[in-house]
């Protein structure tokens, strides 16, 4: 017998047929798998971005390192807002109702690109004094100010790669956006190689040539990010309006003016996903702040490391993506069984995939922090801290995916409000305590234990089941 394809293992779900374990299975691979490797590759380009930034010097390294939680800051505003509309058009298309799936995406555009250029307005108005509110030095914060202004401007332009990538996420179409964000990440480096670095001659293939490059630094990575970004969402939108198979407007009718009813779940859904991610990457702030004081080899370890874990956590987040769409459309098509079921299932698969990248962080720490500075005293601290994360990974994949899982219910408030209070009760106080005594590695312990802890909540509301009896 032939296996059936990822669209008709969903149209199972959406007509209440049985989905046995097996198809289960098959289904939670084929839609993971595309995701975690676009996440990897997101991941990796911005490795090689640092890579890149590492290798201009420790200066320009801490200039990027200094914003970069501002950077998540006010890229998980967008996150959330838009999350408020692709999850409403998951429970739709589980309910077969892909007209009003459409119309849910109509009023979003509109919606977001007024939020975007609003968050973005408000970043780029704040970018000539927020590096020196986070402590930076004269060295760093004229850099970093280019690179958050840069970064603002473009903000328009991350929200709605979101909010089209979420759309064809939710509708089934993993496979699509995850090449897209491939190509963004090639883009990306390609781009920082000519705005980077000065221009100069490459032998390839034993064949000389010249390559002119606008040797812009700091600044021309910003650039670079935002110009992969403006490809990437031509492509992107064009397939959703033109191409998709459940949400196409093209030759469609309806309002694109945002309607209060569709505003009032995006609202729901979404405010409190981003009201967590401003307090929670405030928090990330405030860690920046209790690092700066530690030296300019403490924030650029402290930068670097951070990207070289996201290389094990964004598996997590890929698989998250996965999640969000299954338990979505079983919600919307009121299968509880199976909500239940994906929710575990995926909940399991990002634990058992992040324990393994815990196990090689540890092991490759050196390596992975080498690989973007030369500098001796960054590598040591880096890699210290490297060692002291990897035990958190597994209980840090149980936060990521059970949080996703309540998005895909709708159900976002509660968990919104364990992640900041897990982070703001636990590890800022104890980044406090432990950074006098232990430097860079106490501020990471902290992080360790308070990953451990927010593991330990999630798994918990994950399996006492209210949230299915509240979302169906």
């Amino acid at each position: 017998m032939l296996k059936e394809t990822t669209d008709q293992l969903l149209a199972r779900i959406r007509k209440g047929h049985e989905v046995s374990l097996s198809q289960q299975l098959q289904l939670t691979w084929r839609l993971s798998v595309p995701a975690m490797l676009a996440q990897l590759s997101y991941i990796v380009m911005t490795y090689i971005d640092a890579a890149m930034v590492g290798h201009l010097g420790d200066d320009a390294a801490a200039s990027i390192g200094l914003v970069s939680t501002s950077t998540w800051l006010f890229g998980g505003i967008g996150s959330g807002f838009t999350a408020g509309f692709y999850v409403q058009v998951a429970h739709l298309i589980g309910a077969n109702n892909t007209s009003g799936a459409r119309s849910v995406l109509r009023q979003s555009l509109p919606t977001i690109v007024l939020l975007g250029l609003l968050v973005g307005g408000i970043g780029a108005a704040i970018s000539f004094g927020l590096p020196k509110w986070l402590g930076g030095t004269p060295e760093v914060c004229p850099d970093s100010t280019r690179y958050f202004f840069i970064f603002s401007l473009a903000i328009p332009l991350a929200m709605l790669n979101q909010l089209a990538s979420g759309m064809l996420r939710c509708s089934g179409n993993i496979k699509l956006p995850s090449m897209l964000n491939v190509m963004m990440c090639v883009l990306d480096v390609l781009f920082n190689a000519l705005f980077i670095f000065p221009s100069r001659t490459v032998e390839i293939f034993g064949i000389t040539m010249y390559v002119p490059c606008a040797n812009m630094g700091v600044t021309g990575a910003a650039l670079a990010t935002a110009l992969a970004e403006f490809v990437t969402l031509f492509f992107m939108m064009g397939y959703l309006i033109f191409c998709s198979a459940e949400l196409h407007l093209w030759h469609t009718t309806g309002s694109f003016m945002p309607q209060r009813d569709c505003l009032i779940k995006a609202a729901k859904i979404g405010l409190p996903m981003t009201c967590e991610r401003v307090v929670m990457n405030g928090a990330q702030v405030a860690s920046t702040t209790i690092v700066a004081p530690l030296g300019m080899a403490s924030i650029a370890a402290n930068s670097f490391a951070i990207t070289a874990e996201s290389l094990c956590y964004m598996p997590g987040f890929g698989i998250s993506e996965a999640t969000t769409t299954l338990v979505g459309q079983c919600v919307g098509a009121k299968r509880r069984d199976l909500t239940w079921s994906f929710a575990k299932l995926t909940t399991w698969l990002g634990i058992g995939v992040m324990s393994l990248m815990g196990i090689l962080l540890y092991i490759f720490a050196p390596q992975m922090i080498a690989f973007m500075t030369p500098s001796a005293e960054i590598q040591h601290l880096g890699t210290s801290v490297l060692r002291i994360e990897a035990f958190a990974e597994p209980m840090f994949a149980a936060s990521i995916v059970a949080y996703y899982s309540f998005v895909g219910a709708g159900n976002t408030l509660a968990p919104a409000l364990m992640n900041l209070g897990s982070i703001w009760l636990v590890r800022i106080p104890l980044a406090i305590l432990f950074a006098p005594i232990w430097g860079l590695q106490g501020v990471w312990l902290a992080m360790c234990l308070e990953l451990c802890f927010r593991g330990v909540i999630f798994l918990t509301r994950l399996y006492r089941k209210r949230w299915i009896t509240k979302a169906l």
